[in-house]
C-alpha cells in the first residue's frame, strides 16, 4: 500500500506539510504571545488550584511559544508537534473537562478549535516538516 506522500508529486506534498506546520504554529503562538504579554498569573493559577506545583505553569510557554516558533521554521518539527498535542491535552483536562462531551450553541463539539489544534499536532508529528523547513527532510526530528 502506497503512502499518501508517494501518492502526491512531491512539490504537492511538501506544500501541503508547511502550510498545515504553519499554521497550526502560528495559530498557537498567538495563544503564546497572549500569555507572554498578560504575564504568568492565570496559568499558574490554574494549576495551582489543581494541586499540582505552580512552576510547571510554566511550561506553557514551551507549548505555546518555542513549539509554534520550531514548527514555523521547521526544526525539530515532530517534536515540537508532540509537545503541542500534551499542551493541547493538559489544558483540556485543566481547563475544558467539563466542556468534553458538551455541544455549542451552534452545535459543534465545544470543544472544535482545541481538538483541531490537538490533530493538527499529531499530523504534523506523523508528517513531518517535509522540505521547506530550516531541518530540512531527512533530520532525525523532521
Amino acid at each position: 500500500m502506497a503512502s499518501i506522500t508517494n501518492s502526491v508529486p512531491n512539490s504537492t506534498a511538501d506544500n501541503g506539510k508547511l502550510i498545515l506546520r504553519v499554521a497550526l504554529g502560528v495559530l498557537i503562538l498567538f495563544h503564546g504571545m497572549a500569555k507572554v504579554m498578560g504575564g504568568p498569573a492565570f496559568i499558574l493559577g490554574v494549576v495551582s488550584k489543581a494541586g499540582l506545583p505552580p512552576a510547571l505553569g510554566y511550561l506553557v510557554y514551551i507549548g505555546e511559544v518555542l513549539a509554534p516558533l520550531l514548527l514555523i521554521v521547521g526544526f525539530w518539527t515532530r517534536a515540537a508537534a508532540l509537545v503541542i498535542a500534551i499542551n493541547m491535552i493538559v489544558a483540556l483536562l485543566l481547563v475544558h473537562t467539563g466542556q468534553i462531551l458538551t455541544l455549542s450553541p451552534q452545535g459543534g463539539w465545544a470543544l472544535e478549535l482545541q481538538g483541531m489544534y490537538f490533530f493538527a499536532a499529531i499530523a504534523v508529528a506523523l508528517l513531518g516538516a517535509g522540505r521547506h523547513s530550516l531541518g530540512g527532510i531527512h533530520g532525525q526530528w523532521n
